[in-house]
């Protein structure tokens, strides 16, 4: 019998978790940066950008982007790195990755894109000096497996950023349930015409480790030091993993 795993709140077998994530996010990618800037009241740049200025990423470096998605990360990183730097923008989902290409594209940007599982990296080891997952890490089935991987092909003394939804301040968590069970699927319904998807992203956060578990994990993925900044009283996390 195929083992079981969380999608959203609901339980599925994991070979059926990729599948439904997939048609989330086939789903959602046209509208996913309107989206994003009205769920989070634009904070989402507030904290990409926060992302981007404590990197410690320069000019030269090679950087990995997973679950790209619609490019906001690589764009980024692609005018620290400069010319001499490389940028990858990766994701699992080809209609999430399209609209990233094309959007990079249209702004001048040419950088190399694949498709890739973040389960299973198509690079070889020891190749990046930072690796980037931002919101897209609650999003895997085996998240173990995809932090090993991503681990794996950093340079020693590399680092991993995980941006990414965390348990939210005790004091507004009523407030957070009331606007994330009601009003995100009801703004994906009238902009995206998908109350669905956005009820389980609502969900998925849920399901995702708490700060200090995700510390853990990076810890036993074999990072030699990790610490994390919570931001906007903890809606959102950024976890940095360092390979020693």
């Amino acid at each position: 019998m195929d083992k079981q795993t969380h999608f959203g709140f609901k339980t599925v077998d994991e070979s059926e978790k990729a599948h439904k994530v997939a048609e989330v996010f086939h789903s959602v990618a046209q509208k996913y940066d309107v989206m994003n800037d009205l769920m989070s009241g634009g904070l989402h740049r507030v904290w990409k950008h926060f992302t981007l200025n404590t990197s410690g990423v320069k000019s030269g470096d090679k950087v990995l982007d997973i679950a790209g998605g619609t490019g906001d990360l690589a764009r980024g990183w692609a005018k620290r790195v400069g010319k001499t730097g490389e940028v990858w923008l990766t994701d699992i989902n080809s209609s999430m990755l399209t609209v990233g290409r094309d959007r990079l594209l249209d702004e001048g940007l040419i950088l190399p894109v694949s498709l890739a599982d973040a389960e299973k990296l198509p690079f070889p080891d020891n190749y990046f000096n930072a690796v980037s997952v931002a919101f897209g890490l609650r999003n895997m089935t085996h998240k173990d497996a995809a932090l090993k991987e991503m681990c794996r092909v950093l340079k020693p003394g590399g680092k991993l950023m995980v941006l990414e939804f965390s348990k939210v301040w005790k004091p507004l968590s009523p407030f957070y349930d009331l606007y994330s069970f009601k009003a995100l699927p009801l703004m994906g319904k009238l902009v995206a015409n998908d109350a669905e998807s956005y009820q389980y992203l609502a969900e998925s956060i849920r399901m995702h480790p708490d700060q200090e578990t995700l510390k853990q994990m990076m810890f036993d993925a074999g990072f030699g030091k990790v610490d994390y900044h919570n931001l906007s009283a903890g809606v959102v996390a950024l976890h940095k993993g360092y390979k020693l």
